[in-house]
């Protein structure tokens, strides 16, 4: 049987996920489209689009022709670091909901938007909330729609490489909950997945089932570093969460975030090849060479 050509939207391509997931789209032979705010930033896989589009979702009229002759959206649109005084509602939620309002419109088949692990309760956690009144949005809608939720991405894993290149990785509390992160690669084949699957919401995770001190430990023997690591207590945590949240919110929401992860056990339905060891190595290489 021959498979169906579709007309992709990638919204979110400059991101860790978003390259990866537009990339596994033209593997499969599908129209790859993608938005960007800053288009020189995919540079590195312009040759592998068919289209990149300039425009912001929080300016909706920067992006009202983005669905044009477009089948299937794809979103994995968000904030970390802020920026322009943006925040997790205005980005997260607000931006991808002018998205879905245009892909609406537009009349198209399926919107797929990558939300977070376990986030229905976690919703006292600015990011999450964001994240899930979007999810909200979106079944209300009445477009066919599939949520990812992922564990966590293998930039995120990053935060433990970045402390272990001073030598020392801290942990909030012991460190013995487990997390199984997953590499972009591995996570684009499910969300590409999902465009043809029937299931609605999808918990997914890396191949391996870590712990947060492991985490650390890979990340020093990596680097060829001692393994140090601190054990900060969780109400000391909490304190610094409370200080950081008073003069920066964004950030002090970002590091609750953090903290959140780091005292759960975040671990998903296991896919993928990809292995942390073989990520940080890779890091640690392209550090020497920089």
């Amino acid at each position: 049987m021959a498979m169906t050509r579709h007309r992709v939207l990638v919204a979110g391509a400059t991101g860790y996920l978003g390259g990866f997931v537009a990339r596994e789209f033209k593997s499969r032979g599908h129209l790859v489209r993608a938005l960007a705010r800053t288009p020189y930033k995919l540079n590195h896989i312009n040759g592998e689009l068919d289209e990149i589009v300039k425009g912001e979702i929080t300016d909706p009229e920067s992006i009202r022709s983005i669905c044009d002759g477009i089948d299937v959206v794809f979103s994995s649109i968000g904030i970390t670091r802020q920026k322009d005084g943006m925040t997790f509602r205005d980005v997260d939620y607000q931006g991808n909901l002018n998205l879905l309002e245009i892909a609406k419109k537009a009349g198209l088949k399926k919107f797929i938007y990558v939300s977070v692990f376990d986030g229905p309760n976690l919703l006292h956690l600015d990011i999450v909330k964001a994240h899930e009144d979007f999810v909200a949005a979106l079944k209300a809608s009445g477009m066919n729609y599939a949520i990812v939720r992922p564990t966590g991405y293998f930039s995120d894993m990053g935060e433990f490489f970045d402390m272990a290149g001073k030598g020392r990785v801290y942990l909030v509390g012991p460190g013995n909950n487990k997390v199984n992160p997953i590499h972009g690669a591995d996570l684009a084949v499910t969300c590409v997945d999902a465009m043809e699957g029937q299931r609605q919401e999808i918990d997914v995770g890396g191949p391996e089932i870590l712990t947060f001190r492991e985490i650390a430990a890979l990340a020093l023997q990596a680097q060829g570093k001692r393994v140090r690591i601190t054990s900060v207590p969780l109400w000391l945590t909490r304190l610094i969460v409370s200080v950081a949240k008073f003069f920066n919110r964004h950030e002090g929401e970002l590091l609750a975030f953090l903290t959140t992860a780091m005292t759960s056990q975040v671990v998903a339905p296991v896919t993928g090849s990809h292995t942390l060891k073989a990520f940080y190595e890779d890091c640690a290489l392209r550090a020497t060479k920089q």
